[in-house]
């Protein structure tokens, strides 16, 4: 589940950080790839950190937006690392 949560708000950051910071938009298709990527990876991350939460079986309300929390950012740091990359092979 905490993985589901990981996917889902990555792709959702992904894109935000593409509206909110128009240099790095990618569209709507890469956006939402670099955004599902850097989720499952915050969020996993993040859990390791964290010790837990979600990924240690808690489904409190808490754990729920610390996975939130760490897919969306995770989900706009991978974009803006697939746009420098993209922008430097142009």
């Amino acid at each position: 589940m905490e993985l589901l949560i990981g996917l889902i708000s990555g792709a959702v950051g992904g894109n935000v950080a593409g509206k909110v910071v128009g240099s790095i938009n990618q569209g709507t298709l890469i956006n939402s790839i670099s955004g599902i990527v850097g989720g499952g990876l915050g969020g996993t991350i993040l859990g390791m950190i964290t010790g837990g939460g979600a990924a240690a079986g808690g489904l409190d309300i808490g754990s729920i937006i610390t996975q939130i929390a760490g897919g969306g950012i995770g989900g706009g740091v991978v974009l803006a690392v697939v746009s420098m990359i993209r922008n430097k092979m142009s």
